[in-house]
C-alpha cells in the first residue's frame, strides 16, 4: 500500500484542515475533490499512465494539486523552478519529455508543450470523479531535475517505492501525527519540501500551511500568527533570522522541532539559534538521488551538534576509501548510501547512473566520517558544488553559458566564501586574442540565461587561467586567492 498517495489512506476525519496558502484554505476532502477535479482536466487533454506533467509554479497550494492529479492518472511529475529562464525550462521540459505543462500563464516558456495556467485550473469535477489509476512502486513518480558534473541538469528518477519510503521515514523519525502542522517556506521544486514538508505531513494527517517566498522581517509574524510545530530550512535562513535587531523577541512556542538541511551549516550557527530562539534544530543530511535525507539528528534523543545524525531507519550509510573498501570509524573517505530511498537513475544517461549507483549503493561524492555511534560528519565535497543560500549551483553549468560566448576562450567557476548565503560564484574568463568582450558583457549574457541564483557574483577576465602540472585549471589555487581577499 502506498500511504503517500491519499486515496489509498485511511483517514478518519476529511472535515480537518490539509492545507492553505494566502489563497484559499482546504479540508482533506476539499484537497481530495481539487485533485479529482484536476485530473479529470489534465485526462481530456490526453494525459495518462507514464505522461510527465511538468509544473512551473510557485509554492501555492495548485503546485500540490497538479502533482496529485499527475498520480492520479499514473503519470509523472516533474518541477521546475517558476524563476528559469526560457533556456532553463526549455532543457528540463525537453529532456523531461513533459507532454503538458501547468504554470502562471501565457508569458511562461512551455518548450513548445501545451500548457494549462494556473488561474484555468478545475476546482470542481464536472462529471464522475477519474478513478485513481492502480500504481506499482515501481511506477516512476518523480523527475527532479540536479546538475551534475557535466553541468546539465540531470533527471533524478523517483519510483512510488522512494517517495513512500522517504515520506514514512520521515513522518516516523519526526513523530508526526494529527496535531503537527508544517510550515513550508523552502521551493516545492526541490526534494526536501516535497518529502519532509508536504508528503511527510499529509500521511500523517496534519497540516501544511504555505507562506510564500521566505521574508526574514515577516516570518516570526507568521509563526505567531498560524501557530506550527515545525519547519524546514537551510543555513541561509537560519542566518537571516539570527541577524535580526535583538528586539525581535518572537513567541516560538507552537514549534516541536525544526530541522535544517541541503547545506553544511557552522555548529555556532547552530547553538546561536537554538539560544536565541529557543529552537529543538535538528541537522540532516541528503541528496536528490536518495529521494531527500539518508542521515538526521533525532528530535528526542542524542543530538550530535556538528553532525548530521546517524542513517535513517531503513538506510545504511558507509564510508569508503579509494579502493572502495568500508572504512571504521572515524575514518575520512567517500559516503555512500543504501536503501530503499536511491534513485533508480538518471533519465536516459546510463553512464552517469552507473557511475553513482555501484552494486545498490548510491556514491554520493561527498567525504565524511562515522563516528562509533554511527553519526556522520560531513568533511568536504568531492564535487566543485557551490551551494548558494541552500541553492546547488554546478560551476561547469555557468562556465558552459559564459564559453558560449564569441571570444571567450576558457572559463572557470569557484566558490567564494560568504558569511550569510555560504559561498557565492566568482568566475574567471580568459579571452580570445583581440576579442572585445567586456565584464558587463558576460554578466549580462548569464543573466539572460541563467536563474538569478547561478549568475556570478562578480566576472575577472584575466590574461590566462592558472593550470595544474597535468594542464587542468588549477581550480584550488583560485580558491584560495578568493579566501585570501577580503569580504
Amino acid at each position: 500500500m502506498l500511504g503517500h498517495l491519499p486515496w489509498y489512506a485511511a483517514q478518519t476525519d476529511l472535515a480537518r484542515p490539509c492545507v492553505r496558502d494566502d489563497r484559499v484554505e482546504l479540508s482533506y476532502a476539499q484537497f481530495d475533490v481539487r485533485i479529482a477535479a484536476f485530473a479529470e482536466q489534465l485526462a481530456e487533454t490526453g494525459f495518462g499512465r507514464g505522461d510527465v506533467l511538468a509544473v512551473m509554479l510557485p509554492n501555492r497550494v495548485e503546485l500540490l494539486v497538479a502533482l496529485y492529479a499527475a498520480w492520479r492518472l499514473g503519470g509523472v511529475a516533474t518541477p521546475v523552478n517558476p524563476v528559469f529562464t526560457s533556456t532553463e525550462a526549455g532543457h528540463q521540459i525537453e529532456d523531461s519529455g513533459a507532454a503538458v505543462v501547468v504554470n502562471s500563464g501565457p508569458e511562461a516558456p512551455t518548450a513548445g508543450r501545451p500548457a494549462i495556467h494556473v488561474q484555468d485550473m478545475r476546482a470542481v469535477p464536472t462529471g464522475a470523479p477519474v478513478p485513481p489509476a492502480e500504481l506499482l512502486p515501481d511506477a516512476l513518480a518523480l523527475l527532479i531535475y540536479t546538475s551534475g558534473s557535466t553541468g546539465r541538469p540531470k533527471g533524478v528518477m523517483l519510483d512510488h517505492a522512494n517517495v513512500d519510503a522517504m515520506s514514512a521515514t520521515m513522518a516516523e523519525h519526526f513523530l508526526l501525527d494529527e496535531r503537527d502542522h508544517c510550515l513550508l517556506v523552502l521551493p516545492l521544486f526541490h526534494a526536501n519540501a516535497i518529502m519532509v514538508s508536504a508528503l511527510a505531513i499529509f500521511r500523517s494527517g496534519g497540516q501544511l500551511s504555505i507562506v510564500g517566498s521566505f521574508s526574514a522581517s515577516r516570518f516570526f509574524d507568521q509563526v505567531e500568527r498560524l501557530r506550527p510545530t515545525y519547519f524546514s530550512a537551510v543555513p541561509t535562513i537560519y542566518a537571516l533570522l539570527a541577524s535580526l535587531p535583538e528586539d525581535v523577541q518572537p513567541d516560538t512556542s507552537s514549534l516541536r522541532f525544526v530541522v535544517c538541511g541541503a547545506a553544511p551549516v557552522s555548529a555556532e550557527l547552530l547553538h546561536r539559534s537554538e539560544q536565541r530562539f529557543g529552537f529543538t534544530m535538528v541537522e540532516g543530511y541528503g541528496l536528490t538521488e536518495g529521494t531527500c535525507a539518508s542521515a538526521c539528528n533525532p528530535v528526542e534523543g542524542v543530538r550530535k551538534l556538528g553532525t548530521v545524525g546517524p542513517a535513517l531507519p531503513g538506510q545504511r550509510i558507509e564510508i569508503r576509501g579509494e579502493g572502495g573498501a568500508a572504512l571504521p570509524a572515524g575514518e575520512v573517505g567517500e559516503v555512500v548510501i543504501a536503501g530503499p530511498t536511491v534513485m533508480r537513475g538518471y533519465l536516459g544517461k546510463p553512464e552517469a547512473t552507473a557511475e553513482t549507483l555501484v552494486d545498490g549503493w548510491l556514491r554520493t561524492g561527498d567525504v565524511g566520517r562515522l563516528d562509533q555511534d554511527g553519526y556522520l560528519t560531513i568533511v568536504d565535497r568531492v564535487k566543485d558544488m557551490i551551494i548558494r543560500g541552500g541553492e546547488n549551483i554546478y560551476p561547469k553549468e555557468i562556465e558552459a553559458a559564459l564559453t558560449a560566448v564569441p571570444g571567450v576562450l576558457e572559463a572557470a567557476v569557484v566558490g567564494r566564501p560568504d558569511a550569510v548565503l555560504g559561498e557565492s560564484p566568482v568566475a574567471y574568463v580568459s579571452l580570445y586574442p583581440d576579442a572585445r568582450v567586456g565584464e558587463q558583457d558576460l554578466l549580462e549574457h548569464c543573466r539572460h540565461h541563467l536563474t538569478r541564483v547561478k549568475v556570478p557574483e562578480r566576472i575577472e577576465i584575466v590574461d590566462a587561467l592558472p593550470k595544474n602540472p597535468v594542464g587542468k585549471t588549477d581550480k584550488p589555487a583560485l580558491r584560495r586567492s578568493l579566501q585570501s581577499q577580503p569580504a
